[in-house]
């Protein structure tokens, strides 16, 4: 496969739900864009962001009820109001005082009975609306979500013809009472397309391009697997015989059970890998690059028994390998992507990667154990990578630092000045504020094709500001801004990429 190799350039990892704006969650509106503004102003080539799906149950982005979907809650309704789907008392109803943290129990309570007021003033008969319903491209999504109103539940609850999706059963309830309520569900995916496509084209306007996500497992409560149960090691009453996860590791003693069921690859393969092969299709035209999620199980991947209560009892078993990247390339043509290859990597991971010639990641908080060897230390890193300071899964580079003791943290100060003199990149460093700033500039400094540096690490932020800690359920994905960084900041940002000739 050929060689994927970004131009160089500097990221930022902030996700459209921390966006500041009023309306209690960040949008694809005015601020998203000044944000692009703000990006392109100060020398920023890359803007990477999480999982755009539609959250499901903990409001996680890698729990979603469609892996093709958009998430609702980030419709602008300014955009709505000008369109006049909404009115003034409307739009100032979903108003909320603007603070660090998302409310994702006050959003389901009334984002969607507003969206529902919006989709009574839409016209239906639009052609492109009309264009895109024919399309088929949300079909699946939409009959699942109006079942899920219609029924509750998880979907093997459904009526059995619905359960197994059975195809007279599914055009009938289509074409029924249901209509409407389908209608609906396809009206939120189709405005989320248009704003979504709209502010992607502003962003590659600006010299930005956006790097997207892809999990490598799905929620099993999600149209995915209703649509394709063949596709995932279920029983025949559809419930999961082997879930995924993650054994014991840096994050989790226990491991990690995540409980999303695991892909039957030998049905996938004898498909054609049709299915994954439309996802990646569909996260190319998302997005500029994409980032594969947990990379590693497509070499291998690790089985739990669906009834284990930790991650402890698993095995590894075999994954579907190049061949999957292979077929994806001769179909879509050459693939912009980067491998998730943190975590337990081995040689078959190493060669999977090296295979399909996928960028690898490096973060910068894993470089200073002590070790020479260390794959992360700057003087390892070679340009075939893209270097993080964290990511959405690690606290940040300020809170981690905190919880160091002071012997620690003596420790890792003269790592880092010696990995800032490796790479001519000096800085005072005398307290963690300083060292979060060194770990900045040793990976705007790194060989790494691109840098990507969280918003929150920019601003030097601690722990209070963590987007996601693995295997801990609740108080996740919640962070916001409640303003963008101001010029200062931006500018002591945009010297360091000048510096590091990025």
């Amino acid at each position: 496969m050929q060689k994927y190799l970004p131009s160089r350039g500097a990221g930022v990892l902030c996700h459209i739900s921390s966006l500041p704006n009023k309306y209690g969650i960040g949008s694809l509106g005015k601020k998203a864009y000044e944000f692009v503004d703000m990006l392109s102003k100060y020398g920023v080539k890359y803007w990477q962001i999480l999982p755009l799906q539609q959250t499901g149950y903990g409001d996680s982005p890698y729990q979603s009820v469609s892996c093709t979907s958009g998430n609702p809650y980030f419709i602008d309704l300014e955009a709505l109001r000008r369109q006049g789907l909404l009115d003034a008392d409307e739009l100032k109803s979903a108003e909320r005082p603007l603070k660090n943290d998302v409310d994702y129990g006050d959003l389901y309570q009334s984002r969607y009975k507003l969206l529902r007021r919006a989709y009574a003033r839409f016209n239906i008969k639009n052609p492109s609306f009309v264009a895109f319903i024919e399309s088929g491209e949300a079909e699946d999504y939409a009959l699942f979500m109006s079942l899920k109103s219609r029924y509750g539940g998880v979907f093997n609850t459904f009526p059995e013809a619905y359960k197994y999706k059975e195809h007279l059963a599914m055009y009938e309830f289509r074409n029924s009472v249901y209509r409407e309520e389908y209608c609906f569900w396809l009206f939120l995916q189709y405005e989320f397309n248009n704003q979504w496509a709209a502010l992607k084209k502003y962003a590659n306007s600006k010299g930005i391009k956006i790097i997207g996500d892809i999990p490598l497992y799905v929620a099993y409560d999600s149209a995915d697997v209703w649509a394709h149960p063949e596709l995932f090691k279920l029983d025949e009453d559809l419930n999961p015989t082997e879930v995924a996860g993650v054994p014991p590791d840096y994050f989790s003693k226990q491991g990690q059970l995540w409980g999303n069921p695991l892909y039957n690859w030998a049905a996938v393969k004898a498909a054609g890998y049709d299915w994954w092969i439309g996802r990646i299709a569909h996260a190319k035209r998302m997005y500029d690059i994409v980032r594969i999620d947990h990379f590693r199980g497509l070499d291998r991947y690790y089985s739990i028994p669906a009834d284990a209560e930790n991650a402890m009892t698993g095995e590894w078993l075999q994954g579907p390998g190049v061949q999957i990247f292979e077929e994806a390339q001769r179909r879509l043509g050459n693939l912009s992507i980067i491998a998730e290859d943190l975590g337990i990597i081995d040689d078959g991971v190493v060669k999977l990667r090296e295979e399909c010639g996928f960028p690898s990641m490096k973060v910068m908080m894993f470089a200073f154990d002590g070790e020479e060897t260390n794959a992360y230390l700057p003087q390892n890193i070679d340009e075939h990578s893209v270097v993080y300071t964290g990511t959405h899964d690690n606290d940040t580079a300020l809170g981690y630092l905190l919880k160091q003791t002071d012997e620690q943290f003596l420790s890792l100060k003269k790592q880092l000045r010696a990995a800032l003199k490796y790479e001519g990149a000096y800085t005072p460093i005398v307290d963690r504020a300083d060292a979060v700033k060194g770990l900045v500039l040793c990976a705007l400094n790194a060989r790494s094709a691109i840098a990507v540096i969280p918003v929150q690490d920019i601003l030097c932020l601690d722990n209070w500001s963590r987007m996601n800690t693995p295997s801990v359920a609740s108080g996740n994905w919640k962070f916001r801004l409640t303003s963008l960084p101001n010029r200062n900041v931006m500018a002591n940002f945009k010297n360091a990429i000048k510096r590091a000739q990025r």
